[in-house]
């Protein structure tokens, strides 16, 4: 496989959080766009060039799987009310083939799933090998939303973040590539968001009271984002915070994340275990 060049990680490198270091989200320009198209038209048109290389990678992830090669993707989406988690997949995973994909929205835990570790579900709906998982919410609510509102005991919320890096790195060493993408929105583009849900029909079914409810927490879910980000930030499974105050650019930096994870993984198609020869001629004899 070639050496990426540095213009081919310079994504990665922007984005991704170093990981044990406190993090403060204020230093985060959630309306920057690094590295980024110059503008929404240039950034729609950038995204949708993106999909021919990702359906080839996909194809050839999924190919490989058929040989015995364990490797799949888990894309991890995390981010506050309004941040862009569905419009990333619809927008970005809609480049791929559904067909390779495991997506799955995680909303409150069931009665069955809370009589199980917070992980089980989770498990449960990993990607199989060849495939693109996409979590819309995941594993990261039971320290987030279950440390804001006190869903659990401090010490078992403590807990909870070196089980997660235990997790993904047994994930890491049977063949998944975790990217966690934080959809960072800034507080009034938020407002903005939910106004607009408002202000429209079609985007009544979006809004819940309870979303105003959610937004007068916002300096405490801040702040357990950045524990998070900070503590679980690895070498493994590194998060990335992803500005989301422009849906473009949010498409288009999460395509170009997943690209570039996949060019590094380098599938390949896998070669014959039949004689192509002898099929050709039998074919051709009937």
């Amino acid at each position: 496989m070639a050496k990426k060049s540095r213009a081919e990680l310079a994504l990665r490198e922007l984005l991704r959080v170093p990981g044990g270091k406190p993090v403060d989200l204020t230093a985060y320009d959630a309306g920057g766009t690094p590295a980024g198209p110059p503008d929404k038209r240039a950034g729609k048109a950038a995204t949708s060039a993106l999909g021919e290389p990702l359906a080839d990678l996909q194809e050839r992830l999924f190919a490989a799987s058929t040989a015995g090669d364990r490797r799949r993707i888990l894309l991890v989406l995390q981010g506050m009310d309004t941040s862009g988690k569905g419009g990333t997949v619809k927008h970005a995973i809609g480049l791929f083939n559904p067909s390779g994909c495991r997506i799955r929205a995680f909303k409150a835990p069931t009665a069955e799933e809370l009589k199980h570790s917070f992980l089980w579900r989770i498990k449960r709906a990993l990607p199989h090998p060849g495939e693109l998982g996409i979590f819309d919410r995941s594993h990261y609510e039971d320290v987030l939303i279950a440390r804001v509102r006190e869903l659990a005991p401090p010490e078992e919320i403590e807990r909870r973040y070196d089980e997660i890096n235990r997790f993904e790195k047994s994930l890491a060493d049977d063949g998944v590539t975790v990217i966690k993408c934080f959809l960072h929105i800034s507080y009034d583009r938020q407002r903005a968001r939910l106004l607009e849900r408002l202000d429209r029909p079609d985007k009544h079914w979006k809004f819940n009271p309870s979303d105003i409810d959610e937004r007068a927490l916002w300096p405490a879910y801040q702040q357990a984002y950045e524990i998070a980000l900070e503590r679980c930030s690895t070498p493994h499974a590194p998060w990335y915070v992803v500005p989301a105050d422009h849906k473009w650019y949010r498409n288009w930096a999460v395509s170009r994340l997943l690209l570039e994870h996949l060019r590094e993984l380098g599938p390949q198609y896998p070669k014959a275990d039949f004689d192509i020869a002898e099929c050709r001629a039998r074919l051709l004899a009937h």
